[in-house]
């Protein structure tokens, strides 16, 4: 699920944090205000009560979509933070690279 466009960010989408004093970082985006603005958080760092707002300029989408978290969201509103780290740990580990697993 490539995205071309910053302005197709969705619920449960992972982003990198390009500007700022979390630059570096990934997060996942919890809600959408409007066309220019999202709300962010990764579960530990940023927990979901205190999100953050981010200028979806300040974002890189990835092309991982949490589907645990979208579901939480959709239907209660609400997401859980362990969910949150859970996606982004499953993200992270879906990019590292596999020549540690030959090792084992």
């Amino acid at each position: 699920m490539l995205l071309s466009n910053q302005s197709t960010l969705q619920i449960g989408q992972i982003v990198k944090i390009l500007k700022g004093k979390n630059a570096g970082q990934v997060a996942v985006v919890v809600s959408i205000e409007d066309s220019r603005f999202v709300y962010i958080a990764d579960g530990h760092r940023r927990k979901f009560d205190q999100r953050k707002k981010k200028n979806v300029l300040h974002l890189q989408p990835q092309s991982f979509i949490s589907s645990e978290v979208a579901n939480s969201l959709n239907e209660s509103g609400r997401v859980t933070n362990g969910k949150l780290r859970f996606a982004v740990t499953k993200f992270m580990k879906s990019t590292e690279t596999h020549a540690e697993e030959k090792g084992d």
